[in-house]
């Protein structure tokens, strides 16, 4: 389809709309994650909506020291598949249409939940983020907003904000896209080595030996609730078996649903043996958090979960996640 390109709010806001209006925000090295984003929004607009996709740098999200001049600039590979995914409109507007008369005075703040995780590790990142976010907003003027699950605080923020500041949109989550590998897609990702590559897949890989970890738990769980509570219940327990029961069966039994520790360690040993590969992994962080406001769950937490990494490999730093559900009886989500 053809797609236009527009670089002011005035020509934007000219445009005649019919159905609703979708925006998927974007710093532009758009990829296959951007582009399920497009389609989900394509898909949800419909054939009488609209679907804009907004390509902008935002200077406010870049801490000292960070890659702002090094973060990739592909405007035309990226109109090109906006256009093959679904959109309407790519805007591309100036830091002047954004911030005219420089860096604006009076800004959105993030709150202690922005300070924690990623908050930490970049100081005033969310605070540049959801200003950003709030000025595309008013400038696009959407009915929806679309974004990535890979950016989970982001996306958990964002909706804060909306819901805490009564912004009319609605903040719609897309599922993280992965490349076939296991490694969570990004723009950074072009910038590792095949070395470098290979390290981080260890990222991926913690997610995924906690997320084994906690469906085997549940699902035995599930198992033991069918068991008298005597002491017995251990032996039945052995006798189902997994091979996950017998490395701990006593565990397995009395442990309460879920096992945020058990989930905690099972990731942490695979970051611990990508410490010592070469090149290393450098661990930023592993959390395990209430995605209501990113603080860490307790063993005893019963609900919807995020199992978060960031790390740093060579110059590159990366970040995933995957959603947990505790205290379901259930595999994970």
């Amino acid at each position: 389809m053809t797609t236009t390109l527009l670089r002011t709010a005035a020509e934007l806001h000219g445009r005649t709309r019919a159905g609703r209006r979708a925006v998927v925000m974007t710093m532009g090295a758009l990829h296959e994650g951007h582009a399920t984003l497009i389609r989900t929004a394509r898909g949800i607009a419909g054939p009488d909506g609209e679907v804009v996709v907004t390509v902008f740098v935002n200077p406010l999200q870049f801490g000292e020291g960070e890659d702002l001049d090094r973060y990739p600039r592909t405007l035309d590979a990226d109109i090109e598949l906006a256009g093959q995914s679904g959109a309407d409109v790519v805007f591309a507007p100036s830091v002047d249409e954004v911030y005219p008369g420089g860096e604006p005075e009076v800004r959105i703040t993030a709150g202690p939940m922005g300070e924690r995780l990623e908050g930490s590790s970049r100081p005033g990142h969310f605070d540049g983020m959801l200003t950003v976010v709030a000025k595309l907003l008013h400038l696009t003027r959407p009915d929806l907003a679309l974004y990535g699950q890979k950016d989970a605080q982001q996306l958990a923020l964002i909706r804060r904000m909306v819901r805490d500041l009564n912004f009319g949109v609605e903040i719609v989550g897309v599922p993280t896209v992965r490349e076939e590998d296991g490694l969570a897609l990004s723009s950074r990702n072009r910038f590792l080595s095949a070395a470098e590559r290979r390290t981080a897949l260890a990222l991926s890989g913690a997610l995924f030996a906690g997320q084994d970890r906690h469906a085997a738990q549940e699902a035995l769980r599930a198992r033991a609730r069918e068991v008298p509570a005597t002491r017995a219940r251990a032996e039945a327990l052995s006798a189902i078996g997994e091979s996950r029961a017998a490395a701990d069966t006593h565990a397995v039994a009395t442990a309460v649903p879920g096992g945020p520790a058990a989930v905690r360690a099972a990731a942490r040993q695979v970051l611990d043996e990508a410490a010592r590969l070469d090149p290393p992994l450098a661990l930023d962080y592993l959390a395990l958090v209430d995605p209501s406001d990113f603080t860490e769950i307790g063993d005893d937490f019963t609900g919807d979960a995020v199992l978060a990494v960031a790390a740093r490999v060579g110059a590159t730093r990366l970040i995933d996640n995957i959603p947990l559900t505790f205290g379901s009886f259930g595999a994970a989500s």
